[in-house]
């Protein structure tokens, strides 16, 4: 085993501008629009390509709804799934948001009332809209555990791999860098296998096979499966930063629920969507 302080000590700023100890510009901020203006871009190519008649306008109503449905799901999921006893306390801790906090699994489903929302509005599928999302998800995911990773929170579990990284900050303030031991960077795990793996996945089964006309809902369920299995997998090397359910991390045990729901969504077969109608050519 190498000596301590052979591992790199993560010294990263949370900020790409700072402007006082605690206002500045945020990576994790950065982040969410990133993954933002990932899911415009490519609506937006969905829609040139003919695989979606969600014109743009509904695009940008869908993006405000799916915005509104990631922050206040993604805050209020955090509370609820792993801090219930701090909001009970402190109602108003959850609008505290300069304090971090935010749950993936809460984020899914306000995803998915959002998709609801949207699907009323503009007379579509929910299904259909609920693939379009789901191949566009995971662009969010990777570039939010990078911010994870900058930011030098949700770090993994103590390791000696040449990899390991010393976070500061998972040790009580003052304890020397030498007393401190070396962890996975669980965030990158998660942002390789919950972001660009499970991203590939998704835009493969849009871009190279018939699912998304044939049999709506089948890319949402297999994406939901396949984020059930990342994170599980990611999980083995997190520090769970919560207590345990059934023995299991809150993140594997909540990801139980999105296999039930992406088996559903595999197995109950939806209407096929109708073939687009191609433009007869002037002569």
């Amino acid at each position: 085993m190498p000596p301590l302080l052979a591992y790199w000590v993560h010294d990263l700023s949370p900020f790409l501008l700072r402007f006082s100890e605690t206002v500045g510009v945020r990576y994790y901020g950065l982040a969410y629009l990133a993954g933002f203006a990932s899911a415009w871009w490519l609506l937006r190519r969905y829609e040139k390509s003919g695989r979606t008649t969600l014109t743009g306008e509904q695009a940008g109503d869908l993006m405000t709804a799916l915005v509104i449905g990631v922050l206040a799901g993604g805050r209020v999921g955090y509370f609820v799934f792993y801090q219930p006893r701090a909001l009970l306390d402190d109602p108003f801790s959850l609008f505290a948001v300069w304090d971090g906090g935010m749950a993936s699994h809460g984020g899914f489903i306000g995803v998915a009332l959002a998709l609801a929302w949207s699907a009323w509005k503009f007379k579509l599928p929910w299904r259909h809209l609920a693939d379009l999302i789901a191949s566009t998800a995971s662009a969010g995911i990777l570039f939010g555990r990078l911010a994870n990773f900058i930011n030098g929170e949700l770090w993994g579990k103590v390791a000696t791999v040449p990899w390991a990284v010393i976070f500061p900050a998972s040790a009580p303030e003052g304890t020397p860098l030498e007393l401190i031991p070396p962890r996975h960077p669980s965030q990158l795990y998660a942002a390789a296998l919950e972001g660009a793996l499970l991203l590939g996945f998704a835009q493969w089964l849009l871009w190279k096979t018939p699912c998304l006309r044939r049999t709506p809902g089948r890319l949402a369920g297999l994406y939901l499966l396949g984020y059930a299995v990342m994170r599980a997998l990611s999980e083995v090397y997190r520090e769970p930063d919560a207590g345990l359910i059934l023995g299991l991390s809150r993140g594997t045990f909540y990801s139980i629920f999105m296999v039930v729901a992406g088996l559903a969504l595999c197995l109950i077969p939806g209407r096929p969507l109708p073939d687009p109608v191609t433009p007869e050519p002037k002569n």
